[in-house]
């Protein structure tokens, strides 16, 4: 294999996985050239500060991405799998495209010995050290560098390798060079690093007494419009959107399997118990039959649900048990062979893709000829470099780790802990051809062969086809004006959802279909969708209640949000009026409590840094009203988080001296917190003042 092919494998998941984000920038223009303006205006994605997203390139990041998690996790993609991709992508791209704009603003750039040095200096770049590390050894190669540089000059394919990873190194420098310009503008004061250490070691013992806003009846307050722009004057800051959302208001039918449906279930796993006995192929039969068609194959402790794993250890073989149910499921399973084996393998692979190497015969006859060399003294290392197709183990000379029981697909995971330590065996797999490599065994315990049967209790058809006819009458009934008033009728509730994002997939925690989503962004306000909506587990007739663009909301939009707040601003009025007539002449917290009827509470050890009143709330406002009182003196009244307080403070106990050293300590956490930070808070307000238009919701 040539220098290019060794360098795609090398390379291959720091380019894609790491900088596939970056060279889909650097190549963003190139890959758009030659398109009609109506046609990229179409196909937008999205616009980051006049930089329009091309689907098909980010199309293609989102599928490697998801291929990525999906490699990393198991399973199959999944709509939350794939939504997750989508959003990660998105993120990376404008953090990149912010921050790339600032660079150039800035004025940073990378010079050409600084440049030359991450490449050939004595401190490479972090991707060339990895790309250009000898397995064997664990040394740097610089003559394979060398030999790369060299082909890149006259192979086109290499160059375009090598310069898709020059890029990315390039801006990984430009980046460093921004974190740490924003880094060195921070300090911290020696005053700083006093307060700091004052309020995380200061200890106040107090009293307080507390009129809880529960002590009031909701249905005694009387909220006017002035109460309402109050509180949000007061808070208006807090009602702003990041991006435009929805209020939608849904009626869900259930359409969750009934008891009916639970029982058929159960029938059918009773009688498939009985075939299974019968069974003389069992993994036909799990294929056949089974929900989650589990592979027929070895189990150790922990690997099924708990109550198949409580049973088959120590059962007889040919023993089949269950129906257990199970996570909305009911399961049975039959004990085909019970051993003793190693808990885990060390090994080594190198793996052939037949579709790469002509087919599946020439692949098996290529990994023949490869375990010959093996045969004949040649390093495992050095034949898996250059031949293994699997990017995640060849640049380690093949190397696997150790694995668990559970973590490989089957026929070769039957390979690696059936055979011996030493052995060299050919292993075909869904993946290829596998030469595989037992390095050792690890531990040993008790193994259940098992052909495990499920089924997932669903709604059945009359479930389902009622709760549609129930979903269709009421959605004939209602309008955009009589939404809960048609609910009622049929004693259902209305639920809210407030600010529904462009990207999200639920409803106050109910997975909904994408198109749900959709509908509510292209509906008028007001509008009830025509279509009802099907999830899982319900139908869903929808609403649109509302459309908030981006920016601080009106006072009306947030309104049906701040009921709570508002209602605790009156209470917090009245109990503050009562509070404060009992301070009135009281010398002490507690006549002040006597005069209310109650019993003023004792805190000790309290710190500012944590303001936690024991057993009741976080109270910021009480615990840092008592941290500025004089002992012995009763507060004024205080509005916090759950009622209206009153404090006295009985002593403080203050910490011991810092010393010089330990102020600079506390100086350097501090700093070294602020800089954690620093990032996020720059990347919000580059944010805020982008103009980013965001239309991934028209393709996804």
């Amino acid at each position: 294999m040539g220098l290019m092919g060794n360098l795609r494998n090398r390379a291959g998941l720091v380019i894609i996985v790491i900088g596939l984000a970056i060279l889909a920038f650097l190549l963003g223009d190139a890959l758009q050239s030659g398109v009609p303006l109506w046609a990229k205006s179409q196909n937008q994605v999205g616009n980051i500060n006049g930089r329009s997203i091309d689907y098909n390139e980010f199309n293609a990041m989102v599928e490697q991405t998801a291929l990525n998690y999906q490699q990393q996790m198991g399973g199959v993609e999944t709509p939350q799998l794939k939504n997750f991709a989508v959003q990660q992508v998105w993120n990376q791209m404008v953090s990149q495209e912010l921050l790339n704009a600032e660079i150039e603003k800035i004025g940073i750039t990378v010079g050409k010995n600084e440049f030359n040095d991450l490449i050939t200096g004595p401190n490479p770049a972090q991707q060339i050290v990895q790309t250009f590390t000898n397995p064997q050894t664990g040394a740097f190669d610089r003559n394979y560098l060398s030999q790369v540089i060299t082909e890149a000059k006259n192979n086109p394919q290499v160059r375009q390798q090598w310069d898709a990873m020059l890029e990315q190194i390039r801006s990984q420098r430009l980046a460093e060079k921004y974190s740490t310009l924003v880094a060195s503008s921070l300090y911290v004061t020696a005053l700083e690093a006093q307060d700091e250490y004052t309020a995380k070691n200061k200890l106040a013992n107090f009293k307080y007494v507390l009129l809880d806003y529960s002590s009031v009846n909701d249905a005694d307050i009387k909220l006017t419009d002035a109460d309402y722009k109050e509180y949000y004057n007061k808070y208006k800051n807090l009602f702003r959107n990041e991006e435009e959302t929805r209020t939608v208001d849904y009626i869900l039918i259930d359409a969750r399997p009934s008891s009916k449906d639970t029982a058929a279930t159960l029938a059918n796993i009773q009688n498939l118990k009985t075939q299974l006995a019968a069974s003389t192929n069992d993994s036909t039969f799990v294929s056949v039959n089974a929900d989650s068609k589990i592979p027929v194959t070895y189990f150790k402790k922990g690997q099924l649900s708990g109550a198949l794993d409580s049973v088959i250890f120590n059962v007889p073989v040919g023993t089949v048990v269950g129906p257990y149910l199970s996570e909305g499921k009911y399961e049975i399973a039959k004990v085909l062979d019970a051993k003793f084996s190693a808990d885990s393998v060390k090994a080594s692979h190198i793996l052939l893709n037949p579709a790469a190497e002509g087919g599946l015969d020439k692949a098996k006859a290529k990994a023949d000829s490869i375990k010959g060399l093996l045969a004949k003294g040649e390093k495992f290392e050095t034949l898996a470099i250059e031949f293994s197709q699997d990017p995640g183990s060849k640049n380690k000379g093949g190397d696997l780790g150790t694995f668990a029981r559970g973590q490989m697909v089957g026929p070769f995971e039957e390979a690696a802990f059936n055979g011996k330590p030493g052995d060299i065996v050919v292993v075909e797999s869904q993946f290829g051809v596998h030469i595989l490599r037992i390095e050792k065994h690890i531990g040993n315990s008790k193994i259940v062969k098992a052909a495990v049967v499920d089924k997932v209790i669903s709604a059945g058809k009359e479930t389902t086809d009622a709760a549609y006819t129930k979903a269709n009458n009421l959605h004939s009934e209602i309008n955009g004006k009589n939404f809960e008033e048609v609910a009622k009728k049929h004693q259902l509730e209305v639920g809210k959802a407030f600010r529904l994002r462009a990207m999200d997939n639920t409803l106050n925690g109910i997975s909904i279909p994408r198109e749900l989503v959709r509908w509510a962004f292209e509906a008028k306000a007001g509008e009830v969708a025509e279509q009802i909506f099907e999830s899982d587990e319900y139908f869903i007739i929808a609403k649109n209640a509302g459309i908030s663009p981006k920016g601080v909301q009106p006072l009306e939009a947030v309104k049906g949000e701040i009921i709570l707040g508002v209602r605790n601003m009156v209470k917090a009025r009245m109990l503050k009026e009562k509070m404060d007539n009992a301070l009135k002449g009281a010398s002490s917290i507690d006549q002040v409590a006597q005069k209310l009827g109650k019993t003023a509470q004792t805190v000790e050890n309290i710190v500012l840094a944590n303001p936690v009143l024991p057993g009741v709330a976080f109270e910021s406002a009480v615990v840092g009203t008592a941290f500025g009182l004089q002992p012995n003196k009763p507060s004024k009244s205080i509005e916090g988080n759950q009622g209206v307080y009153a404090v006295q403070v009985l002593s403080f106990v203050n910490p011991k001296e810092m010393v010089e050293s330990e102020r600079k300590t506390q100086q350097k956490q501090i700093l070294s917190a602020k800089q954690q930070r620093a990032w996020g808070a720059v990347f919000k307000a580059l944010m805020d003042n982008a103009d980013i238009d965001d239309n991934r919701i028209r393709f996804y």
